[in-house]
């Protein structure tokens, strides 16, 4: 025969039970949402850096983060791309995020139009040059903020420290983004009366040439070397050095070691919107309502050393308004 449980004993089961039950639903409740980060690019990439860097100071301890690199700046076939979009959709399947935040064009490109377009998961972008019209955005579950450079008024501003200037070169990657970056340039460059010529580079040698060949020009828009897979950014500075005599003017912060003046977009604004977009999300509010954004913000900064290379002298409030770049 089964001997009778005590009551005290009954009650010590049952206040362990009650423990028992008081941690898993304390766990329960404080388990965070998921946040998948899916960069078009890799680690290491300086602007990629500076949009995770943003997303990552925002989302800290509000959401669970992980974060899928499709590396499509070195992955430059269609096939190795969409093989790429595929792992990271492989992964949403799995993990089964609340919200995915994208960064630049290919992840939209490759992921998001092909595969989740007006699906139940929200997505927010980021970083997409210039325009979505390609890929139809916005979509009821997608937002996000486009990558826009101070085109115009970086333009302007050679002209006015060019007095006389009728001829503008643009070198730059030969990549898709760099041909966008590229035409966006040349509209803003013959507006305002300039006859534009570009170079697209695919091997450092090939950049530096172009680079010699723009001293032929009243000044020079450096574009992005990204694309350029045996980039070193201080062989480039050393081979550009002895060549250097026209201004020189980005809207990279990157390119600046090989740039006078640079008029730059800031990542981390990228990134940041995007994490605050997503927790307005994961609070519930709909994407749709969320309208599509250019970034806001900008950095002036002045490469005094190539600016001396040059013998140019700078207006003393560009001087004073630019921060030193070092």
């Amino acid at each position: 025969m089964r001997p009778a449980i005590s009551h005290p004993a009954i009650q010590n089961l049952l206040r362990a039970a009650g423990i028992a039950l008081s941690l898993v639903t304390s766990v329960a409740a404080t388990e965070l949402p998921k946040c998948l980060f899916v960069s078009s690019y890799h680690q290491g990439y300086a602007w990629s850096d500076g949009v995770e860097r943003g997303l990552r100071q925002t989302l800290q301890g509000k959401c669970e983060l992980r974060q899928f690199d499709m590396d499509t700046k070195r992955k430059k076939s269609v096939e190795e791309q969409k093989a790429a979009a595929l792992e990271a959709k492989a992964l949403i399947e799995s993990w089964r995020p609340d919200v995915v935040i994208t960064a630049d064009d290919n992840a939209a490109k490759r992921l998001i139009q092909p595969y989740y377009r007006d699906a139940a998961l929200p997505f927010v972008f980021c970083g997409i040059n210039w325009t979505v019209k390609e890929y139809g955005f916005p979509y009821k579950n997608v937002t996000g903020m486009i990558e826009v450079a101070p085109v115009k008024a970086m333009i302007e501003e050679a002209r006015g420290l060019v007095p006389g200037a009728r001829k503008v070169l643009y070198i730059g990657a030969d990549t898709s983004t760099e041909m966008k970056n590229a035409a966006r340039i040349r509209k803003a460059a013959e507006d305002q009366g300039l006859v534009y010529e570009e170079k697209l580079a695919r091997t450092l040698e090939s950049w530096v040439a172009a680079y010699r060949a723009g001293q032929e020009y009243d000044f020079i828009v450096i574009g992005s070397n990204a694309g350029i897979d045996d980039w070193d950014t201080q062989r480039a500075m050393d081979a550009i050095t002895p060549l250097t005599r026209r201004l020189t003017v980005t809207s990279h912060e990157w390119m600046m070691p090989v740039t006078m003046l640079g008029m730059t977009k800031i990542p981390e604004e990228q990134g940041e919107w995007a994490g605050s977009v997503a927790l307005q999300i994961l609070d519930g509010v709909a994407p749709q309502s969320i309208p599509v954004i250019a970034n806001r913000k900008w950095d002036l900064y002045l490469n005094p050393a190539l600016i001396d290379t040059a013998a140019l002298t700078l207006p003393a409030q560009l001087q004073s308004k630019g921060k030193v770049y070092q």
